[in-house]
């Protein structure tokens, strides 16, 4: 997850004071994050279409996500975000810097990159929409479209019971969907400004640290073993 790519090298400059790094450490932190952002992006996308076929067709969901499906997505996941993560790092290396090479942000992210640049950025912005459009936008559009058809199914259920245990089949995988698209949008979408400058690094924490820590929490609170834990320790 994002943790393992961006809290290291955080925690270096932390300890050490040396708050630089060079150009091949700064690259090579994106490209794993590209690949981990979009195969997360794709692992959301995914578990949507899981959750549609489980509630909407679940006596043919053995049949649909066999165990040779799953291997393919799972391969398909990956080597989208290996693919990804290329063409976006490579744009980025086109790019030209002049005179300012300081970075506000605790990791190499994009959008730092693009403030600091003077130039060659036409490649990058072209790969940028291309994987705004594929990686982003269509998921989503996909995901809101499968929770729309499992809602209306659901609300077809007559017991209250009924209804009750479908929704909670897809309860944890939406929180995850919303809490996941809307940090990352926030992100993203703040103007680059001195104004929103420490804005824009909360959120980034929030998106790149805090997110990837809640959701094992989100996807286990399901478990009767870890509410009584929570119920304890909550006193």
């Amino acid at each position: 997850c994002y943790i393992t790519i961006t809290v290291p090298k955080l925690l270096y400059i932390l300890l050490s004071g040396n708050n630089t790094i060079s150009f091949s450490q700064c690259f090579i932190q994106i490209y794993f994050f590209f690949i981990v952002a979009t195969s997360e992006n794709m692992v959301i996308f995914v578990m949507a279409y899981d959750r549609y076929v489980a509630i909407c067709h679940p006596f043919d969901y053995n049949r649909i996500l066999d165990r040779k499906i799953c291997i393919f997505l799972i391969l398909v996941t990956w080597i989208c975000g290996a693919v990804n993560s290329s063409l976006i790092t490579r744009s980025i290396l086109k790019m030209i810097f002049c005179s300012s090479f300081t970075i506000h942000q605790f990791f190499c992210d994009v959008k730092a990159l693009i403030n600091i640049s003077c130039g060659g950025t036409k490649m990058f912005y072209i790969v940028l929409y291309a994987n705004c459009l594929i990686f982003a936008l269509w998921p989503v559009m996909c995901n809101l479209i499968s929770y729309v058809k499992i809602i209306r199914v659901i609300l077809c259920i007559k017991t209250k019971d009924g209804r009750r245990k479908a929704f909670s089949t897809c309860s944890s995988h939406l929180i995850v969907m919303v809490i996941y698209y809307g940090s990352g949008i926030s992100v993203y979408m703040i103007p680059p400004s001195d104004r929103y400058e420490l804005l824009e690094q909360i959120l980034t924490v929030f998106y790149t640290t805090v997110v990837p820590m809640l959701n094992p929490l989100i996807y286990s609170i399901r478990n009767k073993e870890v509410k009584s834990s929570l119920w304890k320790t909550m006193g």
